[in-house]
């Protein structure tokens, strides 16, 4: 008896495995639920924190706005759009209002802006040919009227420039001192262009851009320094051989400085401007 219930006892711990593990370690699994929830908790918070960071003034615009839509307030204190105030004469003309076609009143109202226009640049013109005449230099500058406004072309490089030179001679000078106390008045932008002729310049310029430009910029420069014209109304830019005259077969008519006294009408009124060379 007692051998049997020996090998019985040996026999059921033969028969007994060890539980089998899929790892070696602890059970982990816990974690990958536990990192999508602190992510989710991480969105919630810049969420919040995003909702919590509002910009008063557009809310209050965006609130005002919504409120006078559904009728719950005055629009008289809530209108906070911005933009360019069109006269009612010119709606549809132009931009997004632009029409396919204009009706009778309105081409009338822009054709009278344009005889406006001619007049104003005509009259100027006029006074600054009087101040060259007045000063002994009549003839010393051309004019022309287009869509960009009135144009003031000084003859001859050779007059107003030291050869081969941006800096100005005194005759250039006092043609510009004539010239100056009309444009300074004016609320008008100016934009003085340079030119040169085909033939390449010496040193100290390599091309004729820099030629071009740095005569304009002389011109300029004594229009601001000089003549009282404001700095934040006039620009300069140098056109090379670019732009010649066109027809034109007099090379000195191409080494020019033009002082352009540019239109501030509208596009709708400036292509209404007559050509009056």
């Amino acid at each position: 008896m007692s051998g049997g219930r020996s090998s019985s006892r040996r026999g059921g711990r033969k028969g007994r495995k060890p539980a089998e593990s899929g790892h070696d370690g602890p059970d982990e699994r816990w974690m990958a639920s536990y990192m999508d929830m602190v992510t989710v908790l991480m969105c919630l918070f810049i969420v919040l924190f995003a909702m919590s960071t509002v910009d008063q003034d557009k809310y209050t615009k965006l609130k005002n706005s919504l409120a006078t839509g559904f009728g719950t307030e005055q629009s008289v204190t809530a209108d906070t759009a911005e933009g360019v105030v069109v006269p009612p004469e010119l709606v549809g003309t132009e931009g997004l209002l632009a029409s396919s076609q204009i009706d009778g009143q309105t081409k009338e109202a822009l054709l009278a802006l344009a005889q406006n226009e001619q007049s104003d640049l005509i009259e100027l013109k006029e006074r600054i040919q009087k101040r060259l005449k007045d000063s002994g230099h009549a003839g010393a500058a051309d004019f022309s009227i287009d869509n960009r406004g009135l144009t003031v072309r000084l003859v001859s490089a050779e007059t107003f420039f030291v050869p081969n030179s941006a800096e100005l001679t005194d005759n250039a000078r006092e043609i510009i001192d004539a010239i100056a106390p009309v444009l300074a008045p004016t609320k008008r932008y100016f934009e003085v262009e340079g030119f040169a002729d085909e033939r390449r310049p010496v040193k100290p310029y390599p091309t004729n851009w820099e030629l071009s430009a740095s005569r304009a910029t002389g011109v300029l420069r004594s229009l601001v320094e000089d003549g009282g014209v404001k700095a934040s109304r006039i620009s300069s830019v140098g056109y090379g051989d670019a732009r010649p005259v066109p027809g034109n077969k007099d090379l000195s008519l191409n080494r020019r400085v033009d002082i352009v006294v540019l239109s501030n009408q509208p596009e709708s009124v400036r292509s209404l401007l007559k050509q009056n060379p």
